[in-house]
């Protein structure tokens, strides 16, 4: 019986899953949005929360615990100096996951992880794409 067993193994021993994990928040930190499948989505969501917790605390050994942790120096810079800040004000749920439906190849369910702050910028992307393809429309016409 898997009673309080709260890790979810994808598949990977776990020095394997402990480097992917610290790579996908990496990469949540540097690009701001992942694509990815749920279940690793659903894993990297309490470890980036954690990260920008330790961002906000901001003193010299949560920044060696992020550190050591996600093991690139210039995503602890970004999470402490950009990503932290911006989340300053609230008190938990720094992000948010948005499934996106089957993968085609193997029909994994897959998802966006993304800062919840980060939506003004997800906005403005959208509408400048629909204002192209609306114009481009407009001339085959």
């Amino acid at each position: 019986m898997r009673h309080r067993k709260k890790t979810v193994k994808l598949g990977r021993s776990n020095t394997h899953r402990d480097a992917l994990l610290a790579n996908q928040v990496c990469s949540l930190i540097e690009h701001k949005r992942i694509k990815t499948t749920l279940a690793k989505a659903k894993a990297v969501r309490p470890l980036a929360e954690k990260m920008v917790t330790l961002g906000k605390r901001g003193d010299l050994h949560a920044r060696r615990l992020a550190a050591g942790y996600l093991g690139q120096k210039d995503a602890v810079k970004k999470l402490f100096g950009e990503v932290a800040p911006r989340a300053a004000t609230r008190k938990g749920g720094y992000t948010r996951i948005i499934k996106l439906g089957q993968r085609m190849s193997d029909s994994a369910p897959m998802a966006y992880i993304e800062w919840v702050d980060n939506e003004a910028a997800g906005i403005e992307e959208t509408v400048v794409e629909t204002a192209a393809t609306s114009s481009e429309s407009k001339k085959a016409e």
